[in-house]
């Protein structure tokens, strides 16, 4: 299970010779950097982060200028971040040097989902004999705080820990080699995930985290299977596709309404 939560307005182009307004500020996760990090990995996790969380709207053009200043560093740094960023289709820089959220269409999101299943059900599986007491009890924390951070409306929060609850099993196999095409498929579906939840309440309406904790206990793998699946589907995949583009198309056009 996810949540929601909403970016704030961003901007682009109205034309030339119109009028500017104001750009929104961009808003980026400042994540602490480690003492062995350079300064091109602190930037690259921190946009790393900001794409799987969905803060970063659909539309929102960055300017790598404007991403340094953000993030106090100089655009060497950004221009290396964004080049791995790139590669993973988390972001993509446009021949005018801007940075976007990869377009969208419902096939691929479909596509996206459908790997989400088979992905992660697979790591699930091959973790699951791994897993026990205190991993367990690490779990039973997570979604603790999950719904805490719904009560308060913390949707990031929530987002964020959702992905530690998820991560938190599938690394309990230590010959798992899944995990980093798990997050790949996340990092492109982070823009939905806020505009999937807006909706959450209507359908995730079984707790799959305690139906998955307690296959887990019990070693079932059908269980198991059947839990990370629901998971998913009721997280995301309840709404349709082509409403989930309409509205990621809706929030494009809001965000081009004025120039960064």
């Amino acid at each position: 299970m996810s949540s929601k939560g909403h970016g704030k307005s961003p901007a682009n182009r109205t034309g030339r010779g119109a009028r500017k307004e104001p750009a929104s500020r961009l808003d980026l996760p400042l994540l602490p950097r480690s003492e062995k990090e350079t300064a091109s990995q602190t930037v690259y996790r921190c946009l790393r982060h900001a794409v799987m969380i969905g803060r970063i709207p659909p539309g929102r053009a960055l300017t790598i200028r404007e991403i340094a200043e953000t993030l106090n560093v100089s655009m060497m740094p950004v221009r290396e971040a964004l080049r791995l960023l790139s590669a993973e289709r988390a972001l993509e820089v446009r021949d005018n040097r801007r940075v976007q959220v990869p377009h969208m269409t419902a096939s691929r999101f479909r596509e996206l989902c459908e790997l989400r299943v088979v992905l992660e059900t697979h790591a699930a599986l091959g973790a699951m004999p791994y897993v026990r007491g205190d991993r367990i009890a690490v779990l039973e924390g997570l979604d603790r705080r999950i719904d805490e951070a719904n009560l308060r409306d913390d949707f990031e929060q929530a987002i964020a820990l959702n992905q530690d609850f998820h991560r938190t099993i599938y690394t309990a196999n230590p010959d798992q080699e899944s995990l980093p095409l798990i997050e790949s498929v996340w990092l492109q579906l982070g823009p939905f995930i806020r505009i999937a939840l807006s909706r959450l309440e209507d359908f995730y309406r079984i707790d799959r985290h305690a139906e998955a904790m307690a296959a887990l206990r019990r070693q079932d793998p059908i269980g198991l299977r059947v839990a990370i699946e629901a998971d998913i589907r009721d997280g995301i995949m309840h709404v349709s596709a082509d409403d989930l583009l309409n509205a990621y198309l809706e929030g494009g056009r809001r965000a081009s309404a004025v120039d960064p």
